[in-house]
């Protein structure tokens, strides 16, 4: 009978995890070696990995726009909502925006500029409000997998 191995691999070297060495903290495997912390680098020793990496872990918040984790270092928080620095754009001209140069209108974000430019093209935001409904239908139908 031949060992045949493995097919996980370790979250911080990427590298396959056998049994031996593996530690699982919340479904994810790392080697015992690997499971560090992020702050110091030093080693985790833990009776309970799953408690532990749930300490580390960071956040469980959802990006507002790409859905996926947006981990403490690389969010912007603004009405409740999370968002990767790099979601947090104008959704009209894709330019930059930040929580004190921004506007939103229905949950679609815009920047100041553009938002003011878009009200006086029609003399009111009514076309915005049903342009953001077509794009979370569009967002929502996208999201459904398929059968």
């Amino acid at each position: 009978m031949s060992f045949i191995g493995t097919q996980q691999k370790c979250k911080a070297c990427e590298k396959t995890v056998y049994p031996v060495e593996e530690l699982s903290a919340d479904g994810v495997s790392y080697h015992k070696a690997c499971f560090k912390c992020t702050h110091c680098k030093g080693t985790l020793k833990t009776r309970s990995p799953s408690k532990a990496a749930s300490m580390f872990s960071g956040t469980q918040e959802k990006c507002a726009t790409c859905g996926k984790t947006a981990y403490p270092l690389e969010k912007v928080t603004v009405e409740s909502q999370a968002y990767h620095k790099s979601c947090f754009k104008c959704s009209h001209g894709g330019c930059p925006i930040t929580p004190s140069n921004y506007a939103a209108l229905e949950g679609i974000l815009y920047c100041k500029h553009h938002f003011s430019q878009l009200f006086k093209e029609k003399g009111s935001y009514n076309h915005l409000i049903k342009s953001a409904s077509i794009k979370r239908a569009a967002a929502a139908a996208a999201s459904i997998p398929e059968a």
